[in-house]
């Protein structure tokens, strides 16, 4: 499985990082730092009951498509792609950072945050503290967690790390064994996310969303990630009662992006373009 393949390679790239001067250096630039966005507050905030709010991913590549565009391979721009989510509506950014499967770079994560000023969200795979470090240091208002690649102690202290750096969490979740876990052990979690995406085929399926979506209580913000294409997908996830979705890779490969995300969110008073 993908997952499995990557997670067993962060753990490796991670042990060189594993040193005091390291994480020294990450907590001198967290005491420089302003205070993190909220970022559970912003989804909250634009979120409409017909509209979900849009968290909009700076993403140049995946496992299963490679390059997103052919352009990327001689230039990448995610300031300039961020800033165009910002100006049709996007509630906050996400930002892949893990840099031999998705080509991401921490680095993009600090110039997005540092120019755009969308609340930030370091989409990586979390497998040791000293990330959690990392993506404070570099800009990021929230991270992720993936049930499937995590032991439940591992959740609850991860958790427990990120609030302590005044991070927020998302909690990602495919199928109701996952969900029933976070209910669980993490019951003061505010952001439940619902991956569509199949992690062992990478096909994806909206249903996942509309099933899980049932089984969570009404105090929490869910998060539909993956496999949302068109504005029929989001007036279905409308309904099935979610409040934010996560969309990359069909905003990334639309000729206009700025035009595909009115498209999205139903809004017509700005389809000027990106």
């Amino acid at each position: 499985m993908i997952l499995d393949q990557i997670l067993e390679h962060k753990k490796a790239e991670l042990r060189h990082k594993n040193s005091r001067g390291y994480l020294a250096n990450l907590k001198n630039k967290i005491r420089d730092a302003g205070p993190t966005m909220g970022f559970a507050v912003a989804l909250d905030a634009r979120r409409t009951a017909t509209k979900p709010a849009l968290i909009a991913e700076v993403k140049k590549a995946s496992p299963s498509l490679g390059l997103l565009r052919p352009e990327f391979a001689q230039r990448f721009e995610p300031v300039t792609i961020a800033e165009g989510y910002r100006a049709h509506g996007a509630a906050a950014v996400s930002v892949l950072t893990d840099k031999d499967f998705f080509q991401g770079s921490l680095d993009y994560l600090a110039d997005v945050k540092g120019k755009v000023g969308l609340p930030a969200l370091n989409k990586e795979f979390m497998v040791a503290d000293i990330q959690f470090y990392e993506a404070r240091a570099y800009g990021a208002d929230a991270v992720l967690l993936i049930v499937a690649g995590l032991e439940r102690r591992q959740l609850i202290d991860f958790a427990a790390l990120a609030k302590e750096l005044s991070l927020d969490v998302l909690v990602e979740t495919h199928h109701e064994r996952e969900l029933d876990i976070v209910l669980e052990w993490l019951p003061d979690v505010r952001m439940i996310g619902i991956n569509n995406r199949d992690l062992k085929t990478f096909s994806t399926d909206l249903a996942v969303t509309f099933r899980l979506a049932k089984r969570i209580p009404g105090d929490k913000l869910i998060v539909s990630e993956s496999g949302i294409h068109k504005r029929d997908d989001v007036v279905r996830l409308v309904e099935a009662g979610v409040h934010a979705m996560l969309i990359g890779e069909s905003l990334i490969r639309a000729q206009d992006i700025g035009a595909k995300i009115c498209e999205l969110l139903g809004d017509d008073s700005k389809k000027e373009g990106a």
